[in-house]
């Protein structure tokens, strides 16, 4: 299954979130740190879900585009 994931980094290390599994999120002090901890975080999360919610996931399209927004 391929999912998207998001990285942010700050000051206090690598934030990163799955947009399609609300509410699984992870963190890490380096990016490589923090892509295998969301992808474990998703994994656990996919395990507690029940086959119909999975399915449910899957009949989703989820795109990440840049937009260009105007700055007031």
């Amino acid at each position: 299954m391929i999912l998207n994931a998001v990285i942010e980094k700050d000051e206090n290390g690598y934030f990163a979130y799955i947009p399609e599994l609300k509410g699984c999120v992870s963190q890490g002090e380096s990016y490589e740190e923090a892509l295998l901890n969301i992808k474990e975080a998703g994994e656990l999360y996919l395990e507690s879900l029940e086959q119909s919610e999975i399915n449910k996931i899957l009949s989703k399209t989820t795109t990440i585009v840049p937009i260009e927004i105007a700055n007031a």
